[in-house]
């Protein structure tokens, strides 16, 4: 269904007219999952305070003679596949919680730029990289998430190979691609996408000090989706992303599972 259908159906049931219910036949969609798993090797920011940890509270046969599992878990916000709520990096600006489902659930766009980023780590999409996928695929539509391909997932979770530097506490050597300022301006301000997203440690490349692109994000409400896999699984036009975080109150950010359909 076009975003031009789903607005006449949404104008349909607002004038309440009734409309025959179509089911969604997911059995015509391969799903991907773009996401990492949580565990002990799970990457986060070299200067984290802590990483992901999970404690076994119980496991085994009760009392009762039935099994029980149940763990707790800890985690910074911003580790592993995560998303960025824009108040990570603008004041004023939604948190995890206020993110409508709306900008969590979009037809997606994928830029291919893995042979330029396995010849120059610190690569960064460009102006000209966005004008040659326009050429081919048409204009980048208003309302979508726009996925960055630079299959540096495959180093994952090498922190040396996928953040370029493996010092704890040091975030002055990292180096690996994503986008560049310009090109996410015009994203953001321009072609009006609704959300970034990269399989990188970040929206901003490794050797960022100010962080541009989270800012231009920021700013306009759109949050990024960061340490993303498989995205060579999507084709560059037709897919749908589904990013769905912990529903954190006040959250700058939060542990996310990213399913993509593949009609």
């Amino acid at each position: 269904m076009s975003m031009c259908d789903m607005s006449r159906v949404m104008v349909l049931l607002m004038a309440g007219l009734a409309l025959p219910v179509k089911a969604l036949d997911i059995t015509a969609y391969a799903l991907v999952d773009l996401s990492h798993t949580y565990d002990q090797s799970t990457l986060y920011w070299p200067t984290s305070p802590s990483a992901f940890e999970k404690t076994t509270l119980a496991y085994g046969e009760t009392e009762g003679g039935f099994f029980y599992a149940a763990n707790s878990v800890c985690t910074p916000e911003h580790g592993g596949t995560h998303i960025d709520a824009p108040i990570h990096f603008f004041a004023d600006r939604a948190t995890v919680d206020q993110l409508p489902l709306s900008q969590l659930m979009l037809p997606a766009v994928v830029i291919d730029i893995s042979d330029q980023a396995n010849n120059d780590a610190n690569y960064r999409l460009t102006q000209a990289d966005l004008a040659e996928w326009e050429e081919q695929h048409g204009r980048v539509p208003a309302g979508v998430a726009v996925l960055l391909r630079t299959d540096w997932s495959a180093r994952w979770p090498d922190a040396l190979s996928y953040l370029g530097d493996d010092t704890p506490g040091d975030a002055s050597n990292l180096h690996f691609p994503s986008f560049g300022s310009e090109a996410a301006r015009i994203l953001v301000e321009q072609r009006k996408v609704a959300m970034l997203g990269v399989d990188t440690a970040s929206i901003d490349y490794g050797q960022s000090t100010d962080f541009l692109v989270h800012r231009i994000a920021a700013e306009h409400n759109v949050p990024g989706l960061e340490n993303l896999t498989s995205l060579d699984q999507l084709p560059a036009v037709g897919a749908w992303v589904i990013a769905l975080p912990i529903k954190i109150s006040g959250g700058s950010g939060a542990p996310v599972r990213v399913a993509a359909l593949v009609p």
